[in-house]
């Protein structure tokens, strides 16, 4: 029979989600979330099969805590700007949260679309608004999504990085001029790949 657990299992997600939130998940080994806990390392892996399993559960806490900044976008218009918004804020507030969901390395290796189809539930949820909002079909939703959300990530950068400090109106004025620009472009048909070519 195997020991009982000296804290449960939301305990030491809890403890691991706030060293995550103030160090980076980096700071989430065994021997220092035990130092947290008041213990050994010993009931986290009663609780945990291993510490990536922990990390994980970490993870789907921070994703928690994301949604909670945009949960009520549908209350606002324009929603999807309100979302962009608000992840810009995210990035401000909780710059370990940010890097942990959204700077892993993990899948590095991998394509943009790859990595779009991993942000799930949070880019259909933002697809449907924009289709709503701006009378367009899902494919073009979706293609407007991706330039704006890859303008909105390289802001979110800068912030969460500390590379330079922005104001509301500026983060306001960037999200705007993308988002118009791109949806012009793709509502005039007008779009082409240009080829850079060598002046002769």
């Amino acid at each position: 029979m195997p020991p009982k657990a000296k804290y449960t299992r939301e305990e030491i997600v809890e403890t691991a989600f706030r060293m995550a939130r103030e160090k980076g998940i980096e700071s989430v080994v065994a021997r220092e979330l035990g130092k947290e806990l008041g213990t050994s390392s010993s009931p986290i892996f009663t609780a945990f099969k291993n510490m990536e399993e922990l990390q994980e559960e970490v993870r789907k806490r921070a994703m928690s805590e994301f949604e909670s900044y945009i949960g009520d976008a549908t209350d606002y218009t324009p929603a999807f700007k309100y979302v962009g918004m608000r992840m810009v804020e995210f990035a401000t507030k909780e710059p370990k949260l940010f890097q942990l969901l959204f700077l892993s390395s993990k899948d590095g290796d991998k394509g943009y679309s790859i990595l779009l189809n991993k942000l799930g539930s949070f880019m259909s949820f933002c697809v449907d608004i924009i289709q709503k909002e701006h009378d367009i079909t899902k494919e073009e939703a979706e293609l407007l999504f991706q330039q704006t959300w890859l303008h909105t990530f390289a802001i979110c950068v800068l912030v969460a990085g500390k590379i330079c400090t922005l104001s509301l109106e500026e983060i306001s004025h960037m999200l705007s001029i993308e988002f118009q620009g791109t949806l012009m472009l793709i509502k005039s048909g007008g779009y082409s790949e240009i080829q850079v070519r060598k002046l002769k």
